[in-house]
């Protein structure tokens, strides 16, 4: 994927920091102010010991300190507040840019997206999944790998390709296992708003390696916005004043017998714990089923019911 060339090194650390949560950045500004601000204060004779030729090098010293910090107090704090804002920016556009997918018809609504976009969409619909996601882009030293996924203690590499024109070649798989085997991930995916060629899909056989391509990225997008919903919908119904008993999920109706198989109890994907069957009540999937983990809400897994 072509990647857009950064003017300067202020631009590469905006986004860096830009990556972290937004309140993380807020009190990195902070921190950061408190630091450089003690940094910069007046410098004193008593500060410099020693004397003779020892006390000039100190003082030189404590002169290029003091004027780093003099600047890095204000500039720092501003960076980390203006990457707060960048966060949040890029957090809001990934949410949009999952709702406008999820109410398209087919996958031709992933044809019209920047790299950048496709990028952010993919981070979404794994973090969705209950992923924690870090961006890292496919311009470094890393083969490519665009994002990181971790859940538990077990990481994932992904690489998106936003390729309309043409199919993704073995080449680019190949690649990316080769970046997984050295830095020791649990497994990959290569995601395409396309399609993969024959051979990439006889290398994925066998090997830790998803290859998600243009449908089915869409189709996972809907699941995984369609579970969100259902759980939302649910949560919006529970009453939550404090001193008050949890109460039990409630169904609109009793299941038929021959919907639920004897042991078809899933257990939760996130926490393992045993699930409980719920009915949406609220938005546009009133009457749905789903499972929903019952140590809600400690943990908010869900699992879409056949």
């Amino acid at each position: 994927m072509v990647r857009r060339k950064k003017s300067s090194p202020l631009e590469d650390a905006l986004d860096l920091l830009a990556m972290l949560p937004w309140w993380v950045c807020l009190v990195l500004a902070a921190v950061s102010y408190f630091l450089l601000h003690r940094l910069a204060a007046p410098i004193q004779a008593s500060d410099i010991p020693g004397q003779g030729g020892a006390v000039v090098g100190a003082m030189v010293q404590k002169a290029i300190i003091h004027g780093l910090a003099n600047a890095g107090q204000y500039i720092v704090p501003l960076l980390c507040i203006a990457a707060a804002a960048l966060s949040a920016w890029r957090r809001k556009q990934r949410q949009a840019l999952v709702s406008d997918v999820a109410q398209a018809r087919n996958a031709d609504a992933l044809d019209g997206m920047s790299w950048r976009e496709f990028e952010l969409l993919v981070g979404e619909a794994y973090r969705l999944q209950g992923y924690r996601v870090a961006e890292i882009g496919g311009g470094g030293p890393d083969g490519g790998v665009d994002l990181v996924l971790v859940k538990g203690s077990e990481k994932f590499f992904v690489q998106c390709k936003q390729w309309k024109a043409y199919k993704v070649g073995v080449t680019t798989v190949r690649e990316l296992y080769g970046v997984m085997a050295a830095k020791g991930a649990t497994g990959g995916f290569v995601v395409t708003s396309g399609r993969f060629t024959t051979d990439a899909k006889d290398f994925a056989q066998g090997r830790n390696i998803e290859l998600v391509d243009g449908p089915r990225l869409f189709a996972m997008i809907q699941q995984a916005r369609s579970t969100q919903g259902q759980l939302e919908a649910t949560h919006r119904e529970t009453p939550s004043s404090m001193g008050s008993p949890e109460p039990q999920p409630r169904t609109a109706a009793p299941v038929p017998q021959a919907t639920v198989k004897a042991g078809a109890q899933p257990e939760c994907p996130r926490c393992g714990a045993a699930m409980a069957l719920r009915t949406a009540r609220q938005g546009a999937n009133t009457g749905n089923t789903f499972w929903g983990c019952t140590t809600y809400p400690q943990c908010r897994g869900t699992v879409a019911a056949s």
